[in-house]
């Protein structure tokens, strides 16, 4: 699996900008058991490059793009972060595995649970959970040095924009469900100001309200 990733990054480096993986991410990939985050009838599958579907109408995303995303944030040992679309829990694991506190928000109940019976299974205790609507925000946790969106908006939400810290990162697909949809890299400079750059035209599953 992570051979294959690395061909991918070495392939998009013209538009992500990364021609491979930070050796901390590489790790923190290698050491989370993508098999133990799907259900039992695609174990066989888990670790080739493709999304897989995880029951609701939902996927786990291609190890690729969990990557990128992972390495587009470049967590820092003390940052905060914060998922939008738990789904079967491995994004959350992968951050985990960098970063000292994970909350990750999820709106369909069902997949919440079963994501924190497997994190607790595999030893991720600085995960800590949420059902809602995750275009809100985790308000009473932010600021977030780190945001990760799992899910389509079709806009950037401004909840989330504001709960960026000064000198914070976010990645978010942006686009309509089924369309043109774009990976954007937000970043917020220590006095508040936001820029942004599209990485590469992905799908994702649309984020929803809840």
């Amino acid at each position: 699996m992570l051979d294959e990733i690395a061909t991918e990054m070495r392939a998009t480096a013209q538009w992500s900008g990364r021609a491979a993986l930070s050796p901390q991410v590489a790790t923190a990939l290698g050491r989370v058991r993508r098999s133990a985050f799907v259900p039992p009838e695609s174990e066989w599958a888990a670790y080739q490059n493709r999304p897989l579907p995880i029951g609701c109408g939902q996927t786990i995303s291609q190890p690729y793009i969990v990557a990128l995303m992972t390495e587009l944030l470049d967590l820092q040992p003390t940052d905060k972060v914060l998922e939008i679309g738990t789904g079967s829990g491995y994004q959350a694991a992968v951050l985990a595995e960098l970063a000292p506190a994970v909350y990750s928000i999820e709106t369909i109940a069902e997949l919440s649970q079963l994501a924190g019976q497997v994190l607790i299974s595999e030893g991720c205790t600085n995960v800590i959970l949420r059902v809602g609507n995750g275009a809100l925000g985790w308000p009473e946790e932010a600021p977030f040095d780190a945001i990760i969106v799992t899910a389509a908006a079709e806009r950037i939400p401004s909840a989330l924009l504001h709960q960026l810290a000064p000198g914070g990162r976010m990645i978010i697909p942006v686009g309509p469900h089924g369309g043109d949809q774009k990976l954007i890299l937000i970043t917020k400079d220590k006095t508040g100001g936001i820029t942004q750059r599209e990485v590469l035209q992905v799908a994702f599953v649309p984020l929803t309200d809840g």
